[in-house]
Formats: structure tokens, C-alpha cells, sequence
């Protein structure tokens, strides 16, 4: 369980570079995730078939798996959407409203009981992001688009909870981040005709970082939080990602000094995310100390 968690901190960590990352990049949101998804599923193709870990997986679910990854890819669009709308540390903040998504759509689809100190969770960070959302309004649409990304990101952690059982990390990861490629190749035209980009072609710089972002900010953390599924449930890991906000808020205040344009009000409400991942992370520590092993 202890490496578990570490997999997943390391996991948040590098997804809150990410917003730094969304940033330096000047390619608008869809083009930014679309060169992202080729650079992420070349370089996991040519690693996987190098290792000789391509397994053969039927039609149907690769079919399965390629579904989850296009909404990864409009996860990962809206969320970059929140950055160019807004800036990068109320969109990492808006983001912690996956927890409270979490914890209505995982006992939909997994068909379990509602755990109701999970909904009481979500609603503490739902309202830090409320008190947010109200200190400035011209971040409106930034936190819209954030809500979003939030609503998309907890339905993928709860889908691959599901795959892991049946696929290893490398197969899920592979197919995902593919099936996101095609997904956005299909999507984008239609995304660049009602938001037009002023270029198409990254620059040296953008490539650089978007480098980076698919193989450390991409590759690594997804088999990181591979990993933690394994032995965390998908509300804490995603939960746990209301960390990111601090990792990367912490970044936009030393490089963007973002500081500058927050209220009081963001500090309060980042406190309650804060604490409501805190209560998650130790209810969960509690109820695996309790567990006592069979002898045998």
C-alpha cells in the first residue's frame, strides 16, 4: 500500500507540471494535446514492441479501451482550455472538483452503495472551488472549462479501475493514449474551424516542451497511476490528484508570479481542498491498518 501511495504522489507530481508545461506551450488547447497524443503513443509503441509487451487484446476490447482514451483526450483539451481562459492555478484549483464527480459516477457504474463521507469530501472541495470562483469573474470561462475537464477526468480512473482487472498497465496505457490520437485526429478539424489557431506548427521551444510533456508528464505518470490503481480505489486516486493544484499553483507562483492575481478568498478555498484530501488519505490509511491478515 505504502509504495502504492508513493506511485500515485509521484503520478500528481508530475501532472502538476503539467499546467506549467500548458502554459509555455503556444499551440491553442486542441493542437497542444493532439501533438501530446502523437509523440505519446509513437514513443509507446516503439518501447512496448522493443520489450516485446504488446499482448494480444480482442476487437472488442480494444474497442473498450480506445473509448476511454477519447475522453481522456477531451479531458485533457478542456483542461488546457481552462489555462488559456484563465491561468494555470485556477485551473488546477477548478480541477479538484473531480473528487465530487468521483464519488456520484463510480458507484453509477461500478454499481456499489453511494459512500456518503466520499460525497462530503467532494463537496468540501466543490465548495473551495466555489469560494474561488466568485473572486474574480473574469475567469468565468476558465472555470467553466475546468468543471469539464474535472467531470471528463473522473470518469477515466474509474473505467481503467475496471480494464486493470482484466489488462496489464502497458495494454491499457497503449491503447488509451492511441485511441485519444484517433479520437482528436477526427475531432479536431471540426475544434480548429470554431476555434482557429494562430499557428498550426509549434516552434523549437514548443516542441521541446511538448517532448517533456509526452514523456515524462505522459508516459511516466500514467504507468505511475497504473500502478496505484492496482491497489487504490479510484475515488482516492483521483482525490489524491486535488494535490496537484499545490504542485503546480506552487510552480505558477515562482515562474508567472500568479500570486499577484489572487484573492484571499482562493487561499480559503484551496485550504478546504486541502484538508478534504487529507481526511480521504487518512480514512484510507485507517481502514488498511485495521485489516489483519490470515494465517495460513
Amino acid at each position: 500500500m505504502r509504495k502504492a501511495f508513493l506511485q500515485l504522489h509521484g503520478a500528481v507530481l508530475l501532472a502538476g507540471f503539467t499546467g506549467i508545461l500548458g502554459r509555455l506551450i503556444t499551440l491553442n488547447e486542441g493542437l497542444l494535446v493532439w501533438y501530446r497524443l502523437l509523440f505519446t503513443a509513437l514513443t509507446l509503441w516503439v518501447l512496448f514492441f522493443l520489450r516485446k509487451q504488446l499482448k494480444r487484446t480482442s476487437l472488442r476490447e480494444i474497442l473498450k479501451i480506445t473509448g476511454v482514451g477519447a475522453i481522456a483526450a477531451l479531458h485533457w483539451v478542456t483542461f488546457y482550455g481552462s489555462i488559456k481562459y484563465a491561468n494555470v492555478s485556477v485551473a488546477l484549483v477548478t480541477f479538484s472538483a473531480i473528487g465530487f464527480f468521483t464519488a456520484i459516477f463510480e458507484p453509477l457504474i461500478v454499481r456499489k452503495p453511494f459512500n456518503f463521507r466520499e460525497l462530503l469530501l467532494g463537496l468540501i472541495a466543490i465548495a473551495g472551488i466555489s469560494l474561488i470562483f466568485h473572486f474574480d469573474p473574469q475567469y468565468k470561462t476558465g472555470i467553466i472549462f475546468g468543471l469539464i475537464s474535472a467531470l471528463l477526468g473522473s470518469l477515466f480512473p474509474i473505467f481503467n479501475s475496471l480494464l486493470l482487472k482484466k489488462h496489464t498497465p502497458e495494454t491499457v496505457t497503449l491503447y488509451e493514449l492511441s485511441g485519444g490520437f484517433l479520437f482528436l485526429c477526427c475531432l479536431l478539424p471540426f475544434y480548429l474551424h470554431y476555434v482557429p489557431p494562430t499557428h498550426v506548427l509549434p516552434t523549437l521551444s514548443d516542441l521541446g516542451w511538448l517532448l517533456v510533456l509526452a514523456w515524462f508528464c505522459t508516459v511516466w505518470a500514467f504507468h505511475l497511476s497504473m500502478n496505484a490503481l492496482k491497489k487504490i480505489s479510484a475515488f482516492t486516486v483521483n482525490l489524491t490528484y486535488n494535490l496537484e493544484p499545490l504542485y503546480g499553483i506552487a510552480l505558477a507562483f515562482i515562474v508567472y508570479r500568479e500570486d499577484k492575481l489572487l484573492a484571499g478568498s482562493f487561499y480559503i478555498g484551496l485550504s478546504l481542498i486541502v484538508i478534504s484530501v487529507l481526511l480521504q488519505t487518512w480514512f484510507v490509511y485507517r481502514s488498511h491498518k485495521k485489516v489483519v491478515p490470515a494465517v495460513g
